[in-house]
């Protein structure tokens, strides 16, 4: 494996939204928003079905679409070789997103996975503490009952407040574990504990421009997720390739 400390570029505003930019392009040469369609359809599904299993889940619906932003990074790892192949020249195909299943990162993609879900479990618990400390003795039939008392009480408003703040520290978390980390395993020939913390120093010492990005990823969830969650199957697959460019703005490309 890679032994020598990576080298980290400092960025700008600029190089987010030329990011942003190139993971248009990407998606617009290989369309994979019908794959992401497989992907959140079943995952709107499971939200859903917890929603309408009964009035306790019923205050877990916004934590559980919410905390999806948390496991975006591993539903994007196959587009990085889309993005790569396009940068060598190659045309891309579809079957070429699959090839992370046969990459010897595999292992490193799975930790660092591991350590997304626990994040995304973690923040479930904390979401769902925070509702139990408020709202003690609550039980909402319905999504009108659940929106009047979060809306139009102190403990609601304690609740918006606080939610969105502990919300923050872990999508925060999770951006400093998978910004670099992801295609840093797939790119080069280094561990997941390496990874993971080159992608911590990158954005330590991008600290704005990484935080916009964060804002932008979160901007282009909340309009994807508006009608009916179609708009992911088009959001997830430009944010995952303008992921892989934002990396290369990060950390170049590996010297021989």
């Amino acid at each position: 494996m890679e032994q020598r400390p990576i080298a980290i570029h400092r960025i700008g505003v600029g190089d987010v939204w030329q990011s942003l930019r190139g993971g248009v392009d990407d998606f617009l040469v290989q369309p994979t928003h019908y794959v992401f369609l497989c992907i959140v359809y079943p995952v709107m599904g499971l939200v859903i079905g917890v929603w309408t299993s009964g009035g306790d889940a019923l205050p877990l619906l916004f934590p559980l679409v919410a905390g999806f932003a948390l496991l975006g990074p591993m539903a994007a790892v196959g587009l990085y070789e889309i993005s790569r192949r396009r940068e060598e020249g190659i045309v891309p195909k579809l079957s070429d997103a699959f090839t992370v299943f046969r990459s010897p990162a595999l292992g490193s993609v799975i930790w660092i996975g591991l350590l997304l879900l626990a994040l995304f479990v973690g923040w479930l618990f904390a979401a769902q503490a925070l509702y139990g400390e408020l709202f003690p003795a609550a039980r909402h039939g319905s999504i009108v009952d659940l929106a009047r008392d979060v809306l139009t009480t102190p403990a609601g408003w304690t609740l918006l407040l606080l939610g969105h703040a502990i919300g923050f520290l872990f999508a925060v978390a999770a951006l400093a574990v998978s910004l670099v980390s992801l295609p840093l395993v797939l790119d080069r020939n280094v561990g997941a504990l390496t990874a993971i913390r080159t992608s911590i120093r990158a954005c330590w010492l991008n600290k704005a421009p990484v935080l916009f990005w964060g804002f932008l990823v979160a901007a282009a969830l909340i309009l994807g997720s508006a009608p009916l969650f179609v708009g992911l199957a088009v959001v997830l697959p430009i944010l995952g390739h303008g992921t892989w460019r934002l990396y290369r703005h990060l950390c170049g490309t590996a010297t021989p």
